[in-house]
Order: C-alpha cells, then structure tokens, then sequence
C-alpha cells in the first residue's frame, strides 16, 4: 500500500485554496449557482428561487458571476427586457463542489 503525502502550500497568493474561495466566497454565489445548475434562468426566476436575496444583492452577484466567467448574460432586444443566465464551463466546474455541499447539508444539517 503506497501512501500518497499531500504537501500543505502556504496560503499567500499562489495558494489554490485562497483562489478558490476568492471566486465562490460570496454569500449567496453557491446558492445561484446551484440553481441555475444545468438550466438557463432568467432573472426573476432566480429571484424567486434565492429566497432572502434582495434585488441589490442578486443583481451585484450576477455581474461578478458574470465577471468571473462562472456565468454567461444574454440579453435580448425586447421590451420588456429579457436576461438569460447559464453556467459557463467554467461555471460547470462549480458544480460538483456544490453538489457535495448540498449532500453534506442534506446529511447532517437539514431535519425534514
């Protein structure tokens, strides 16, 4: 049996956990991103599917989502204006990490 030493990096700039969290840390971006998932949503829908999210909030997070390329923005010509989100590839990659923070919540925090 080979045991496999993980050597723990300092938690400076490089650090892979730093960066991470850098991009997921906001209070509410894993929770948009676990409800857009695999679908494409649009505006209210997110609003209505975040509960607590104030306008402000759902609106700043969406833009640095966006900003961070986890999620795409189309905006069609219309009025009413029509937005659509999605996740980006990049975004996909989040999902696993979500998945698992959902299991973990589902497992030892939420008694239904």
């Amino acid at each position: 049996m080979t045991n496999k030493l993980k050597k723990n990096l300092p938690c400076d700039d490089n650090c892979p956990v730093k960066a991470s969290l850098d991009l997921l840390s906001g209070k509410w971006t894993l929770m948009i991103l676990f409800q857009i998932n695999n679908n494409v949503m649009r505006y209210g829908e997110l609003k209505r599917a975040v509960t607590g999210i104030s306008e402000k909030m759902l609106i700043q997070e969406l833009n640095k989502l966006v900003e961070n390329k986890l999620v795409s923005k189309k905006a069609y010509p219309e009025i009413p204006p029509r937005v659509e989100y999605r996740l980006t590839e990049l975004g996909m990659k989040t999902l696993p990490i979500v998945d698992k923070l959902a299991e973990f919540g589902q497992e030892n925090l939420v008694h239904n």
